[in-house]
């Protein structure tokens, strides 16, 4: 499908623009503070930067809160706020070297804990991104590149366990249910896990070209047979049905560079949100049955560079971030 075609479709009804000293890679928002956006340098060296950020929709606007922002060592390669919008407090993880846990007050961030995955040396393998569980708070998931997945109790700033979870680097992971979660990996593979039978995992996707690293998964909440994954350096997105193991039920492809995000809608089964290389955030409804010439966005965003991460707010669904070089906007679909 040529580019005016794509353009001819409706755009956000509203852009916000957030500048920043430093690029941008992880970003976060809150469910229990809507007005609250986390995001994070990209800066490859120590010296990096977490930076809360208010939000207002009416009228639009992003503002950086300067005494909410705090050092953070290396790249955090994710942020999330604690899930659920009844939260006692307006907890934020990291991760990068370890898990960090911090608390966000209304004029200060206090750090609450460094969690260390590694149980014979005061050094992490480098965690590459993480789920904090939605069913059970107390639960947070890391990916690392040491082939494992770490489940963690953050209330007793334990391990719950730790899984080998793929042949080479685990580059994401995605809760489901409470005690299932699933993974991706440099070995091409999506894995399903059911912590309650922690020596099996069920193989719902391998890439038929061997070695095609899979780097990111979203789990669809709203109907959870559903699931997206994307390869690296392609520009495809592949839907997965994890009733029908190995095929996937779609694939999106009408991005003109390499996908790098996806995100499924926080109150919708049936919408989808990706970003990649060639400066597009593409909105997808997902029929029932595809046609024989593929499907096509619902919507799509220009935006002025590569974009390099999404999030769809589920505080405010009407609004999608996105996050190119030094820039961060709120789009409202």
């Amino acid at each position: 499908m040529d580019k005016s075609t794509l353009e001819s479709h409706p755009r956000p009804e509203s852009v916000v623009t957030y500048d920043s000293p430093y690029p941008i890679y992880a970003m976060a928002i809150s469910a229990a503070d809507r007005r609250r956006i986390a995001v994070g340098s990209f800066i490859e060296e120590l010296g990096n930067r977490v930076d809360i950020l208010s939000f207002s929709d009416d009228p639009p606007s992003i503002k950086p809160t300067p005494s909410l922002s705090f050092d953070h060592p290396y790249p955090p390669t994710k942020l999330q706020f604690h899930p659920s919008p009844t939260a006692p407090s307006n907890l934020l993880a990291s991760s990068g070297d370890f898990l960090r846990l911090w608390e966000v007050k209304d004029s200060s961030i206090e750090p609450l804990s460094t969690l260390n995955n590694s149980k014979t040396s005061e050094y992490s393998a480098p965690l590459t991104s993480f789920d904090w569980n939605e069913v059970e708070p107390r639960r947070i998931g890391t990916s690392s590149i040491d082939t494992t997945c770490t489940i963690w109790d953050i209330e007793k700033g334990v391990v719950e366990t730790q899984l080998i979870a793929h042949d080479k680097e685990v580059y994401d992971m995605a809760w489901g249910e409470a005690g299932v979660f699933a993974s991706v990996s440099a070995d091409g593979s999506v894995r399903v896990f059911d912590l309650r039978d922690k020596e099996h995992s069920t193989i719902i996707y391998e890439c038929p070209v061997p070695d095609t690293p899979l780097l990111r998964l979203a789990w669809n909440k709203q109907d959870l047979r559903y699931m997206a994954t994307i390869l690296m350096d392609s520009n495809k997105i592949l839907i997965l049905d994890i009733r029908t193991p190995g095929i996937p039920v779609a694939e999106l492809e009408r991005h003109g560079g390499s996908v790098n995000a996806v995100s499924w809608a926080p109150q919708s089964c049936r919408h989808i949100c990706s970003a990649g290389d060639d400066g597009q955030a593409l909105l997808w409804d997902l029929p029932t049955v595809a046609g024989p010439n593929g499907i096509d966005p619902m919507m799509v965003y220009p935006a002025a560079g590569e974009i390099n991460q999404l999030q769809w707010s589920a505080a405010q669904p009407d609004w999608i971030a996105i996050a190119f070089g030094n820039k961060m906007q709120m789009l409202k679909v």
